[in-house]
This record gives C-alpha cells, sequence and structure tokens, in this order.
C-alpha cells in the first residue's frame, strides 16, 4: 500500500472505530448523542446526563487503553520477531503474559486487595517483570545458541507460570473463578482513567526504543554476523530488547489481563503493508494493534450482549485462524 495511502486512511478509520467503540455495547448509544458528550467534554462544558457519564467515564477511557494497549502489543511483536529471528515470536511465547497473570491470579485466590484497587495491577506488574527476570538471564545465556533455543526456552517459562496459575486456582479461593478467566482471557472491563497513564508508559517505552534502535534493528534482519560487522552490538540489542518488551507487556497485562495473539499477528499485517524495514514498520504496527484490539473489544461485548466475553477468545480465534493461512501460504511458497 502506498505510504501516502496510509496516513490518509489511518487516522480516519481509527477515530472511526473508536466512535463505534464507545457507541456499542450492551446498550447502544446513538451516534450523534455520543459526539456530543466528546466534544462537550472538550469544551469543558459539564454534563450529567446518564449517556454523558458512560461516554466520559466508561467507554472513552476503554477504548484509549484498547488503542494504547494495542498499539503497544503490534510493536513488542515486531521487536520479539526480529530479535529472535523467529516469526511465531510474541509476549506469551516468552512467558512475559503468563508471569504477569500469575501475580493477579496470586492475589485474587490467596491474598485479596491488601491495596485496594491497585493490588491487581501491581501483583500482575511484579509478576510479569519476574518472568521477564528468568527470561533475561536464559537469553544472556543462550543468545549465541540460535533462535530455536531461545523459543523453547521462552516456551519453558510460559508453562513454567501457567503450571504456578493453574496449582493457585485449585489451591485458592475457588469462588474468584470469574476473575481469574479475566486475567488469563484477558478484558478491558477494569479500564479507567488513572490506568490510562500506566498504559502509556509502557507504550512510550516500547515506541521510543523501537524508533531509537530502528537501524540496527534493520541490520540484525541481516543476520547477525552481518549485524556485528556494521557495528551493531547483538548481544546488547538483543538484551536491552527484552528487558523493554518486558516492562512493557506486564504494564499491559497488569491492566488488561493475558490478551494472546495481538503481538504474533501484527508484525506479520504491518509487513506485507509497508515492508520489513523497522522506520514504517514500527508505526504500521502500533495502528493495526490499535485496530485490531478495538475491533475485538467491539465484538467481545455484542456477540452474547449484554454479557460480555473475555477479549482472549476473540483475539484467539483470530489468530488461530491467521496462523492456518499463514502456513497454507508458506507451504504453497514450496
Amino acid at each position: 500500500m502506498h505510504k501516502a495511502a496510509l496516513l490518509l486512511l489511518a487516522p480516519i478509520l481509527l477515530i472511526s472505530l473508536t466512535i463505534l467503540a464507545i457507541s456499542k455495547g450492551s446498550t447502544d448509544l446513538p451516534f450523534l448523542q455520543v459526539l456530543d458528550a466528546i466534544f462537550s467534554r472538550i469544551r469543558m462544558e459539564e454534563q450529567s446526563s446518564p449517556i454523558s457519564n458512560i461516554v466520559i467515564d466508561l467507554r472513552l477511557p476503554r477504548a484509549l487503553i484498547a488503542i494504547v494497549v494495542g498499539s503497544g502489543l503490534g510493536c513488542v511483536g515486531v521487536l520479539l520477531q526480529t530479535v529472535t529471528r523467529n516469526d511465531l515470536a510474541d509476549p506469551f511465547l516468552f512467558g512475559l503474559s503468563s508471569g504477569a497473570a500469575a501475580g493477579a491470579i496470586f492475589v485474587i485466590t490467596i491474598t485479596g486487595d491488601l491495596l485496594g484497587i491497585w493490588t491487581l495491577p501491581l501483583a500482575a506488574f511484579a509478576g510479569g517483570m519476574i518472568a521477564s527476570v528468568i527470561v533475561l538471564m536464559l537469553v544472556s545465556r543462550l543468545g549465541h545458541q540460535g533462535s530455536a533455543r531461545l523459543i523453547l526456552a521462552g516456551l519453558s517459562i510460559s508453562f513454567l507460570f501457567l503450571a504456578l496459575s493453574n496449582y493457585l486456582v485449585f489451591a485458592g479461593d475457588q469462588r474468584a473463578a470469574h476473575s481469574v478467566l479475566f486475567w488469563t482471557l484477558g478484558g478491558l472491563g477494569l479500564a479507567r482513567w488513572d490506568l490510562l497513564p500506566i498504559a502509556s508508559v509502557g507504550l512510550f517505552a516500547v515506541l521510543t526504543f523501537a524508533c531509537y534502535q530502528r537501524r540496527s534493528l534493520d541490520a540484525l534482519m541481516a543476520g547477525e554476523d552481518t549485524a556485528r560487522t556494521l557495528g551493531v552490538n547483538v548481544d546488547q540489542l538483543r538484551n536491552s530488547t527484552f528487558l523493554i518488551c518486558a516492562f512493557a507487556t506486564a504494564t499491559f497485562v497488569s491492566i488488561t489481563g493475558v490478551i494472546g495473539f495481538i503481538g504474533l499477528m501484527v508484525p506479520h499485517l504491518a509487513r506485507m503493508l509497508i515492508g520489513p524495514l523497522h522506520g514504517g514498520l514500527i508505526l504500521t504496527s502500533a495502528f493495526i494493534g490499535a485496530v485490531l484490539l478495538l475491533a475485538s473489544d467491539i465484538l467481545a461485548r455484542v456477540i452474547l450482549a449484554p454479557q460480555e466475553l473475555p477479549i482472549g477468545i476473540i483475539t484467539t480465534s483470530i489468530g488461530a485462524i491467521f496462523i492456518l493461512l499463514l502456513l497454507m501460504k508458506t507451504n504453497k511458497n514450496y
């Protein structure tokens, strides 16, 4: 796709989908009244109607967090796939998401809300960072042994924390099953304004790092030996990439739970549109990730309305179909 056309269509599509996400849900809201509530808040006009409260206090922060988290997961997927040189790498594959979910489940089933409403996000962030430290230790030890061993190491960490989560579910409070389901399948039901800065910090970190290291990442695509001859410190780049991705993933999962396959699918779609160079690939992945998560959230709210599906069911279903299509395409190329 031509870059100029993409730059023109991207904001239009994202704004339209955001308004649709605010309008649609268990109770549909009139489109014009949604716009009126948003513009009234922009003009700093006080409104206390039920529709205004739903739009401003509930659905607008939810849509914005979906944009930020979707963008961040897309960027994380690009970075992990580049440094591992594996097209199936994503945050879940390396245990980053599983560790955060285990931290949240520990609070839900064992300790309870010791720190009030911040207990779950903090526990999820701590779990994600613990998993990240383990992954970084493995990366530093296995970095010279090829991407296949890195993927296997990441899978082992992911399954380890998945086993820990399952143990906590059975050993802890059995009445917390619904909350556990949220953290293992993901959702935006906890979205609120004071959580938006946390997600934004994760997105800012991964975007800034990716843009700053874009030339080194481009060099790495030609192989580690070629990258070294071009002056790239491959080991340092890999370690710093995992650290940034771990931090960003932990912030996202601490708010939304585990949302699978966004980080896996988005880089492939972005490469089809813009090519493999990271200058345009990162921004395109951020846009596609935002659109994909927004659209998935809309589907999660309307398929069984007024009941809300965990968003991970939607993204996992789309991801499974995507991988099958990718495998069929790869098979045809051979």
